[in-house]
């Protein structure tokens, strides 16, 4: 196995954090009200002690006790029989990723770090594109607007959640004619990757390109701070956005998805 998914793993979990987490007998138990599958799923870290079949039954009183549906990931760091015994228990496959990496020194379009300003100059008139360190409570409230969360729980928990991201960001937006912010990014940088998450761009501004400008400025921004890799996850099928990150270089390096019991 490519020693990349363990490292890519890692970095994952470090830089979405979960509302809480429960550690037990090897697993991590993440808990976000069903936020994401990422953030409200188990991931295996270490070896167990405890019998499997105790362990899963735990879990699925444990996430109902949350009112959440019980949910493992499954990486190629999971062994196959587990995700077979899942299958046996009716746990059934959801929302399956593409996890894509890009080597900066191998990339098919060089790319230069450049300030807002500078990014600015190739967007459509009256749009401006900034970037900062921190993640503001407007960009977070722009999130929620564009991706459409209503739910009263998750816009209570999330903010606090990108607030716990423990490594150095690069938030981006862009901004219309009223400083409405119309599209969003951010990159998280931990060792030698910069990771690409929350790309969103308002039904309205898209087939501008917009979403390739955030994403180039992240991988500039990135670079510019020391990156010699970058990551993502694409939802698997989503072909639009996994062909603006192939043409920027990103090539698939492996797939995960969730095994999920609907049944709390």
């Amino acid at each position: 196995m490519d020693p990349r998914v363990k490292k890519i793993e890692d970095l994952s979990l470090n830089a979405w954090p979960s509302h809480q987490i429960e550690y037990y007998d090897g697993w991590l138990l993440r808990f976000s009200y069903f936020y994401t599958h990422r953030t409200n799923c188990v991931e295996q870290l270490g070896a167990s002690t405890i019998p499997v079949d105790e362990k899963i039954q735990y879990v699925e009183d444990t996430y109902r006790r949350w009112g959440t549906p019980s949910i493992f990931k499954i990486s190629p760091l999971v062994d196959s029989s587990f995700d077979e015994l899942l299958a046996s228990r009716h746990y059934q496959i959801e929302h399956s990723n593409d996890n894509m990496i890009l080597d900066f020194d191998s990339a098919d379009s060089s790319l230069s770090a450049a300030g807002s300003d500078a990014a600015s100059k190739d967007l459509p008139d009256g749009l401006r594109l900034e970037t900062g360190m921190f993640i503001p409570s407007a960009w977070i409230e722009a999130l929620f607007a564009l991706k459409g969360t209503t739910n009263v729980m998750h816009r209570q928990v999330v903010p606090s959640m990108y607030q716990a991201i423990p490594k150095e960001t690069i938030c981006v937006d862009i901004r219309d004619q009223n400083k409405q912010i119309i599209g969003t990014g951010l990159g998280i940088l931990d060792r030698d990757y910069v990771g690409v998450y929350a790309i969103h761009v308002h039904p309205d501004f898209r087939r501008k390109h917009l979403g390739r400008k955030i994403v180039s400025t992240i991988l500039s921004e990135g670079q510019r701070r020391g990156a010699c890799h970058a990551y993502l996850q694409v939802v698997s099928g989503n072909e639009p956005a996994a062909a603006l990150y192939r043409s920027l270089g990103f090539r698939r390096l492996y797939t995960d998805y969730f095994r999920v019991l609907r049944n709390i």
